[in-house]
């Protein structure tokens, strides 16, 4: 294996800084990324159905499962299964510390099996460079071609996988800002969790500027909270913004009669966008999978692999009957580093993987403010099939796990040990994940694939153009990073930022020019003075690191046009 990464110095202040301005992970044993030319439908409709943090491990315990407590041998995604898919990242940084990308998160997987792109860790649907560009989704393409869209997950619908399908952010953590670019996004069906995201902070909600359900309502959304508002949706609904929940979706166990399944919405959002002339694309997602593996909570993974199974069964007969479809299954990466077994025994205890009656989740809480060994045995045994918690047992729930899930954390640990199955932590791993298939698209993805193949095999199922919907996006806004100094001016990195304009960027250790077209900004280093044209101008002038920091204004006087920066969305306007 090795990195391929492309290199530029700038001198600035005396300060030579190595840039990276583009990285690609690149293996021997690793198939590269096949560029498909769209080309003539062979499917009317796409369904690509995500189980984030699902892989083998997870798919085999809940295949053990349904065989040994209810005598169901196999799942309903088993006989499609046609091969794996890498899932590594971008190289890029992690809290200030670069990172391979091998081991990749929810943002990067999706950018690539969304759009065909890679990009780094935390990156929604952008270039991986300081100053990125948009990458247009499968759905987005598909809105181009006037077909239906929808999003569908458990996760809140702002969260990394749905996101990547209909926004363009650097961060995921910016949910707010996704959220808002949905209302333009055109998408038709969006149903998971969320709702925090579109209300203000007096209403519960993370928003700091405004409510914005009045905004959906306005653009012809019907809103719904609830499994009887679904259920009762008019049979001409053509929009649908469905929230169930302020943050994710509860989960399986913990869920009540008013909180639909997967498979209840799958099949809602179905029969909605299947009224489409030109045809629907959706992707389904089983967002608390990785959830429950990222918490080490077997029980409640077990429950939400067949919730979303059950959603496969809903969507595999839909399109068995339509005849005009394609499904494509996968996960973005795995989850927990999960094993089936432990401690050198050569059994499982599955027979107990059913006696929890509610998450780890439902109990983190009431751990935490437990205050003695008794009410952490009552809480244990009220939930469990435990009554025999040994003081050692105690001692490790109380103690926490030293991870973020403290107690919670220990919590699962004691239970795993009994259930004889083992975790490797609380994160990702850079396992090969299952990829699974019906219709024409399964004999374009068969064997060994990259997770980017998934996009740029079914935009050719289906006849969209990811490149073209891309260059359109790319030409309206760029997703640069940025600095704010303490006058609240917001600054770019002035080299990026050009050569993303189309420009150049040259000089010394004492003046640089930045150039596009005939016009000109001279910087001088020194006295951090800056000149348009060979006028004085009075631009706010910041070196950081070696590094030359520009506002906006001066690349508007550059191109001759009026740049805006959208603060939400973190990016810069072009027209």
């Amino acid at each position: 294996m090795k990195l391929n990464t492309f290199m530029k110095s700038m001198i600035v202040g005396g300060i030579a800084v190595a840039v990276v301005s583009s990285t690609t992970l690149v293996g021997a044993a690793q198939n590269p990324k096949k560029e498909v030319i769209p080309a003539k439908a062979t499917s009317k409709n796409l369904i690509v159905l995500i189980g984030d943090g699902m892989g083998a491990a997870q798919v085999s315990a809940a295949r053990y499962y349904q065989q040994y407590t209810k005598g169901i041998s196999h799942l309903n995604i088993d006989p499609y299964y046609v091969g794996q898919a890498t899932t590594y990242a971008d190289r890029g940084e992690d809290g200030g510390k670069i990172v391979s990308g091998i081991v990749t998160d929810s943002a990067s997987a999706g950018t690539a099996f969304a759009t065909g792109h890679k990009t780094y860790n935390a990156g929604i649907s952008v270039s991986n460079e300081d100053v990125s560009k948009p990458f247009a989704s499968i759905i987005e393409a598909a809105e181009v071609n006037g077909k239906a869209t929808g999003l569908v997950t458990t996760a809140r619908i702002t969260h990394a996988t749905p996101a990547v399908y209909a926004s363009h952010v650097r961060s995921r953590d910016n949910e707010s800002a996704i959220a808002s670019q949905y209302l333009d996004s055109g998408v038709d069906v969006l149903l998971g969790g969320g709702k925090q995201f579109f209300v203000t902070k007096e209403e519960k909600g993370k928003r700091t500027d405004k409510n914005i359900l009045a905004d959906f309502q306005a653009k012809g959304y019907t809103l719904v909270e609830n499994t009887a508002s679904l259920n009762a949706l008019p049979s001409q609904t053509t929009k649908v913004l469905g929230l169930f929940g302020n943050s994710h979706v509860a989960y399986v166990p913990d869920r009540t009669a008013e909180i639909p399944s997967l498979a209840a919405m799958t099949s809602k959002a179905l029969n909605i966008l299947s009224t489409d002339k030109d045809g629907f694309v959706m992707m389904i997602e089983g967002g608390r999978i990785d959830h429950s593996g990222h918490a080490n909570d077997l029980p409640t993974l077990v429950q939400e692999v067949l919730d979303f199974d059950a959603a496969f069964k809903t969507a595999i007969e839909y399109a068995k009957k339509d005849g005009n479809t394609s499904v494509v299954v996968t996960a973005d990466h795995e989850t927990g580093g999960l094993s089936l077994s432990r401690d050198n025994i050569y059994e499982i205890n599955i027979d107990l993987w059913d006696k929890q009656k509610h998450s780890s989740e439902s109990l983190a809480a009431a751990l935490e403010a437990a205050k003695t060994p008794e009410e952490i045995r009552s809480i244990v045994t009220a939930n469990t099939w435990i009554t025999d918690l040994s003081d050692e047992e105690v001692k490790q729930i109380m103690a926490g796990d030293g991870s973020s899930y403290k107690r919670e954390g220990a919590y699962n640990a004691v239970i795993s040990k009994r259930l004889l199955v083992g975790w490797s932590g609380h994160g990702h791993s850079a396992v090969d994940v299952g990829v699974w298939a019906y219709g024409p698209i399964a004999d374009k993805i068969k064997g060994q694939i990259d997770n980017t193949q998934i996009a740029t095999v079914g935009a050719s199922i289906i006849g969209v153009d990811l490149a073209k919907s891309s260059k359109e996006l790319q030409s309206k806004y760029l997703f640069p990073k940025f600095k704010v100094n303490r006058e609240n001016v917001v600054l770019y990195p002035a080299e990026a930022l050009v050569t993303a304009l189309g420009g150049t960027f040259k000089g010394d250790t004492s003046a640089v020019n930045l150039l596009v077209g005939k016009n000109t900004v001279t910087v001088n280093l020194t006295a951090q003075t800056a000149a348009f044209n060979g006028a004085a101008a009075s631009y706010t002038v910041d070196i950081d690191n070696g590094k030359l920091y520009l506002p906006l204004v001066a690349f508007s006087q550059l191109t001759g046009k009026t740049l805006l920066w959208d603060a939400l969305s973190e990016r810069i306007i072009l027209r």
